[in-house]
């Protein structure tokens, strides 16, 4: 979601996000999604999170045909891409600054019959949620999205503003600092909370949450 210089301590370092074009293939589609580090930093390429949740999605691990899903940072849109893809109807959001170049891969990626399937629009964490209808999504999707700690209340209230009793949140993520554990604290005081996938190769761990407490009427 913020648009900031980004530290990657990975041995390959920050080479590849350089790259303007990176290529994918998922749901018998190949996916090329141009990337702008110069311009928009972390919002403008693909982190490992992102292709971790687009692999575990199509896996088949959560029902998408028909699903109403909501990608958070989407950045580049790689993870909402894919999710339309496998038959989701998804809303594929980010910060007003990063929409255009959002909305560019989205639209360059999915075949003419699937784009009704994608709205890109913006939402910056906390602010803009009437915009949203409380409990709106079945399945809410962050990929990387977590690395900021000035966002976690934020973001926090805005899973809590999205999420009705029956929503999925699949959160992929690194974990790279104390602050992202202290995340999955807060996030477990509203949500409960559970490891479902680890990809040891991109040291990724997918977070699977929903609502507490189940009787709470949105």
């Amino acid at each position: 979601m913020a648009l900031v210089p980004y530290e990657e301590t990975a041995g390959m370092g920050l080479q590849k996000f350089h790259k303007p074009l990176a290529t994918f293939s998922f749901a018998n589609h190949t996916i090329q999604i141009r990337q702008d580090w110069r311009h928009l930093g972390v919002a403008a390429v693909v982190w490992d999170a992102a292709i971790v949740l687009s692999t575990y999605l199509e896996m088949g691990a959560v029902e998408l045909r028909g699903c109403s899903a909501v990608e958070l940072g989407a950045g580049t849109g790689l993870v909402g891409i894919v999710a339309a893809l496998l038959g989701a109807h998804v809303t594929i959001t980010d910060r007003k600054v990063a929409l255009e170049f959002l909305k560019s891969n989205v639209q360059a990626n999915l075949p003419p019959h699937i784009q009704p399937k994608a709205v890109v629009k913006e939402l910056t964490w906390g602010q803009n949620l009437g915009s949203f209808s409380p409990g709106e999504f079945d399945l809410i999707l962050g990929a990387d999205i977590i690395y900021l700690e000035e966002t976690f209340t934020d973001l926090l209230q805005t899973l809590e503003h999205l999420c009705s009793n029956h929503s999925v949140i699949l959160l992929a993520c690194r974990i790279r600092y104390e602050r992202d554990n202290n995340f999955l604290v807060m996030l477990e005081r509203q949500f409960t909370v559970s490891k479902v996938h680890y990809d040891p190769e991109k040291d990724v761990h997918i977070y699977k949450a929903q609502k507490r407490n189940q009787s709470e009427d949105l």
